[in-house]
């Protein structure tokens, strides 16, 4: 059977394609895969941002697994991304079966909303204050007669930043998830009430699986952006426009100071180009396996 002929409507559609979407592309280009490209050849030289690019291999990334500073910051990331992406998500899906029981829940969405909308450098001066030895938390324990703690230490700085980043982030993640479930019609949750269902039943057996799109979408968001937090890292244990300690930097962090952030030495654009090459390989690789393993059929409702 022949092929059915093009309308005059769809071949004027088809010669439009070309010089509408030209112009994105080549603007997409140019704003990043260019610029990908380019830092992924310079994570292969010894650059120090102002000469020339000298190639030398792969010893930028040989040198990046025996360092211990990239060590800790990867596994800092590894961290937020997991411990702290497991801790927004379980709190998020908390909140969001509680708001859909109660009144008033606009407005206790918003207070929650509220932590991630201020600017993080504002977040990290009030944690700081918070927890500084002489800070607000010792000072509240001291009124009852309680010794100050250093919370800030450095077996126990990073819990800290964890905790903080769990506020910071859970009320984008019920928002993005309370999206997903208000579409949800109300009869679905009138029929599992009827049929005897529990809430953690009609959580398994109707919310989770008709938001299950907006769930899969919120978690590879989560993947990328808990590797550019950057900020709030930066902000928390610095110290008179000093770099943090090494032990609380993420891969951001470990960019950032070994290029502009005078780690001596100075300037070490390629060896800091291998290591958010590294980062942006490893995500890539997550986002990909992350869809594979949360590929479902879309339910029509």
């Amino acid at each position: 059977m022949s092929a059915s002929v093009a309308s005059p409507l769809e071949r004027r559609q088809r010669r439009l394609f070309g010089p509408f979407l030209t112009p994105a592309v080549a603007l997409y280009t140019a704003l990043f895969i260019g610029p990908t490209l380019y830092s992924v050849y310079t994570s292969f030289t010894a650059w120090d941002g102002i000469n020339s690019p000298q190639w030398v291999g792969t010893r930028n990334y040989t040198q990046l697994l025996r360092d211990p500073a990239f060590l800790s910051a990867f596994g800092n990331t590894l961290k937020i991304m997991f411990g702290v992406g497991a801790a927004v998500f379980a709190l998020s899906f908390g909140f969001m079966l509680m708001l859909r029981e109660m009144r008033g829940h606009h407005l206790i969405r918003g207070v929650i909303f509220l932590p991630h909308i201020v600017s993080s450098i504002v977040l990290a001066i009030f944690w700081g204050s918070l927890l500084n030895y002489d800070g607000l938390l010792n000072g509240f324990l001291g009124a009852f007669g309680a010794d100050p703690v250093e919370w800030l230490r450095p077996s126990w700085s990073m819990s800290a930043i964890l905790i903080a980043l769990v506020w910071i982030n859970t009320g984008y993640y019920v928002t993005i998830l309370m999206a997903g479930v208000d579409r949800i019609p109300e009869s679905y949750y009138e029929a599992a009430r009827l049929d005897g269902a529990n809430a953690w039943q009609r959580f398994r057996h109707v919310t989770l699986p008709l938001s299950w799109d907006v769930t899969a979408a919120a978690a590879v968001l989560w993947t990328v952006t808990s590797v550019k937090i950057f900020e709030f890292m930066l902000a928390f244990g610095s110290n008179q426009g000093a770099l943090p300690p090494t032990y609380q930097w993420n891969n951001a962090l470990f960019v950032y100071g070994e290029t502009v952030g005078g780690i001596t030495p100075l300037h070490q654009f390629g060896y800091a180009t291998a290591s958010a090459t590294t980062t942006l390989l490893f995500v890539a690789v997550l986002v990909v396996a992350l869809r594979r393993l949360m590929r479902r059929e879309a339910l029509q409702f």
